[in-house]
């Protein structure tokens, strides 16, 4: 699946609530993310206009790699055409 190339920083971390993250602390330009299962998970995501596609495949990894799935899983979860 290709990557969006138009998502903004807060529209990736409402999407990411469907994974059980929730925005628990905002410092300027970024917003920190949280994830409690049987461990914390943290990410940090820019809130910018357009995420750099760099960017977004970089936190997709971490997600991913904490979730036990590839990127790609969560990328067609998370923007799946119904």
């Amino acid at each position: 699946m290709k990557l969006p190339r138009d998502i903004q920083g807060i529209e990736l971390a409402n999407s990411l609530s469907k994974f059980g993250y929730k925005i628990t602390r905002q410092t300027e330009s970024h917003l920190r993310l949280t994830r409690i299962s049987e461990d914390v998970h943290h990410i940090t995501i820019p809130k910018h206009k357009t995420l750099k596609i760099g960017t977004l495949n970089n936190i997709l990894n971490d997600v991913a790699g904490h979730l036990g799935k590839t990127k790609e899983e969560i990328a067609e979860e998370l923007w799946e055409k119904n």
